[in-house]
């Protein structure tokens, strides 16, 4: 190489100080990001010691995932590091959330061993904006509450009842969300809520209905599972004292409505499902009890 300077370095001798491939600098220095400090008599470009720092810092931003012309916008002082990572950094959760939906659906699909239009329908509900998921359950509350005689505060409460993901879902949540959003939707379940919910919601002026407490008390389903472990049997006698203990002189059969209505609606899937979803806890799964408690009023008052 003629006429160089001896502080001046080659691209061959900056890859060499950096470890970085020519091609690399190449690229980096016809993008802007490294320039030459001068040029030889022959055109060869040339750098020097601040260049080898230059090089330095290009490589770290770039491995922090900045693209290049982002890296030169830092490099030519239009922003700092820090409004540059603050960017990036809002990028990065974007692709983590987006990571998380296509691993939760992933996981879905697998543990279901669904087809390519299962997985196709698993995967538009899970990516669905915010505003397209609560007209989702606002269709739902619509068609499972509108229109039924309740209190005053607790239709205000279902006005503002609403099912979220949070803006940094687990993977749990979206699989929840997917499970979730295929029951809502469907016209079968809502048509066997609404039906639970006339029988269990209190009208105004009138005592709450026989069978709601099985629903709103868990006690109901402890003091069951507790005669389970005992070994009683559904249609014992211990049984039926466990009925009158749980009910006293209620009207039976209608105790019995409520609970074939839930049962048969899959309230405890339900349930659980919306649990999950807001990630809280949810008490284990009582459809065992409830089962349990539909034999034991059905064996205590026969029709």
């Amino acid at each position: 190489m003629d006429d160089k300077r001896p502080q001046e370095l080659t691209i061959g001798q900056l890859a060499h100080r950096t470890g970085l491939p020519v091609r690399t600098l190449r690229f980096w220095s016809d993008e802007g990001a490294v320039p030459p400090v001068a040029r030889s008599a022959s055109g060869y470009r040339l750098y020097d010691a601040e260049s080898v720092a230059r090089v330095e810092l290009v490589r770290t931003l770039r491995e922090l995932g900045l693209g290049l012309d982002d890296v030169c916008r830092v490099l030519s002082g239009r922003t700092t590091v820090a409004e540059a990572a603050e960017v990036h950094v809002a990028a990065l959760d974007a692709q983590i959330r987006s990571l998380k939906v296509s691993r939760a659906v992933l996981s879905t699909v697998a543990k279901r061993g669904s087809t390519a239009e299962e997985t196709a329908l698993m995967n538009r509900l899970a990516r669905l904006s915010a505003a397209e998921r609560k007209q989702i359950i606002d269709e739902f509350k619509e068609e499972v509450f509108g229109g039924l005689r309740m209190d005053p505060r607790l239709r205000d409460r279902m006005r503002t009842y609403d099912i979220e993901l949070p803006d940094d879902p687990s993977p749990d949540q979206v699989d929840a969300w997917i499970d979730l959003a295929e029951l809502v939707r469907n016209p079968g379940f809502r048509a066997r809520m609404r039906t639970w919910m006339e029988l269990n919601t209190p009208v105004p002026g009138q005592g709450r209905p026989p069978g709601a407490s099985i629903w709103w008390a868990r006690q109901v389903v402890q003091t069951v599972r507790e005669a389970r472990e005992r070994g009683v049997a559904p249609e014992g006698p211990a049984a039926a004292e466990v009925v009158t203990e749980l009910f006293g002189d209620a009207n039976r059969a209608a105790v019995l409505r409520s609970l074939e209505a839930g049962i048969e609606a899959g309230a405890e899937r339900y349930r659980r499902l919306l649990a999950r979803v807001r990630g809280k806890y949810a008490s284990p799964d009582a459809t065992e009890e409830l089962e349990w408690l539909a034999r034991a009023l059905r064996a205590a008052d026969p029709a």
